[in-house]
């Protein structure tokens, strides 16, 4: 079954690259606002000017999701998201390497 991507509102702006990562690790529109509206941990984002934030998910096999966000004015623009295997630890925001290289590359274009 396939889901339609998230539409791009006044509060949140979805990047192309987000919109993957969600059909990438299986997390809907509505799981991401609600880690927007309540996470459990709040980190500063490996590129500047950006926040990463986390819920936990599942119980019998733990994993977190994050979600990495910059202000926009009244907007968050969400630039990435996904399911990490296991629980890390404070401080260090456990970003899969794809990701990373993706950011540290195309931090200068606008989405």
């Amino acid at each position: 079954m396939r889901t339609s991507s998230p539409k791009n509102s006044r509060e949140v702006i979805w990047t192309r690259h987000a919109v993957g990562k969600m059909r990438q690790y299986n997390l809907s529109e509505s799981r991401l606002k609600s880690l927007l509206r309540n996470p459990v941990r709040r980190e500063q984002g490996i590129v500047p000017g950006t926040v990463a934030l986390m819920q936990p998910a599942g119980t019998k096999r733990p994993t977190e999701i994050w979600l990495m966000y910059q202000y926009l004015g009244p907007a968050k623009k969400i630039i990435t998201a996904w399911r990490y295997p296991g629980i890390s630890q404070k401080k260090e925001i456990p970003i899969p390497d794809e990701i990373r290289d993706f950011i540290r590359n195309n931090e200068t274009q606008n989405y």
